[in-house]
């Protein structure tokens, strides 16, 4: 990686591949049309915390690519390939102007809801109010439910330049505030 501004996620990659951290490429025609990411939580770039729960980094497929039902089947890989997980954690988000992470569409892939808050980002789209929630999907009957550090969750996420939660290097402070 050879920008100063993908510093923050060379130094989590660093951390997290040794302990568990997983990326699969969807290729479709020949092109990367998706991708999934998962690690157990402690090394998960959310602040998710659980017993045996796999967390769900990222999960998305291109329109182009859409009726082949790919995001269930990189789902079905990431349970498949982590079977002593008890169940899986992810977020979601609902009112957001992005096109990633929507709670309908997690819902779709089987998580369901289990907490959530509700944020102003800073910087875009000031004055909308967006929810976070946390998603569980277990995966054993007796699975103790994750739970997530919501202050922290408010500092915004360094590791990926393009996720909604992105906070800037050059911004000081929490990236979202709590509404």
């Amino acid at each position: 990686m050879p920008y100063k501004k993908y510093r923050k996620r060379q130094e989590y990659l660093e951390k997290a591949i040794p302990n568990g951290f997983h990326k699969k490429l969807l290729i479709f025609d020949g092109a990367i049309v998706g991708q999934i990411e998962h690690a157990p939580a402690e090394a998960s770039y959310y602040p998710i915390m659980g017993d045996s729960i796999t967390v769900m980094n990222c999960i998305w497929v291109l329109r182009r690519a859409k009726g082949h039902n790919f995001g269930t089947r990189l789902l079905k890989d990431m349970i498949k390939s982590e079977k002593d997980a008890a169940g899986f954690a992810t977020i979601a988000l609902e009112n957001h102007w992005s096109p990633w992470f929507k709670k309908l569409q997690m819902e779709k892939l089987g998580f369901k809801p289990l907490d959530s808050i509700k944020v102003v980002h800073k910087t875009k789209h000031k004055g909308q109010v967006f929810s976070i929630y946390l998603m569980w999907m277990p995966t054993t009957k007796n699975a103790k439910p994750p739970t997530w550090n919501k202050q922290k969750l408010l500092e915004g996420l360094t590791f990926c330049l393009a996720h909604p939660l992105y906070h800037p290097q050059n911004w000081e402070g929490n990236i979202l505030e709590t509404k």
